[in-house]
């Protein structure tokens, strides 16, 4: 079964309330600025994300952005929604189908395919999609707490 949800009111999920099926959805704008953001942040400069007469020679016909810029959404996903705030990565595999291009929104959706309640571990199916087709798929793991914090007083 599948149920999309929303962030949690304590702002994440404990391993308890987790289930298969379990789905949340980000949708992100690709901006100049986002782009520009992110190669700040990442230091990298690719022609290929920041050249608009370099990347019209290249395959991809013009500018693409960072993979991993549309990856980080669905980190976006896992750190705010599902499992939320709490969560920690443990892995993450990627396969990038289409390229994304300034003024495409994505929409990243982070499913859960599996829970090991031994471990707290919780494989999450990652996807991203622009209008309707899949960019992106993978999978990560993360660790999920297993109670909440009790409130500091």
């Amino acid at each position: 079964m599948v149920e999309t949800v929303q962030q949690h009111p304590s702002g994440g999920y404990i391993l308890d309330e987790l289930f298969v099926g379990m789905t949340a959805e980000k949708v992100v704008d690709v901006t100049e600025d986002r782009i520009a953001r992110f190669a700040e942040a990442s230091d990298d400069f690719n022609p290929v994300h920041m050249d608009e007469a370099f990347a019209s020679k290249t395959a991809y016909r013009g500018r693409i952005a960072h993979g991993l810029l549309s990856a980080s959404f669905g980190s976006a996903v896992v750190g705010t929604i599902l499992p939320g705030a709490g969560s920690i990565y443990i892995s993450q595999t990627l396969a990038f189908h289409k390229p994304v291009r300034i003024g495409d929104a994505v929409v990243a959706r982070i499913s859960v395919a599996s829970i090991d309640p031994e471990s707290a571990r919780v494989a999450l199916r990652c996807d991203g999609y622009v209008d309707g087709e899949l960019i992106m798929e993978g999978e990560a793991v993360v660790r999920v707490p297993r109670r909440r914090r009790p409130a500091r007083g």
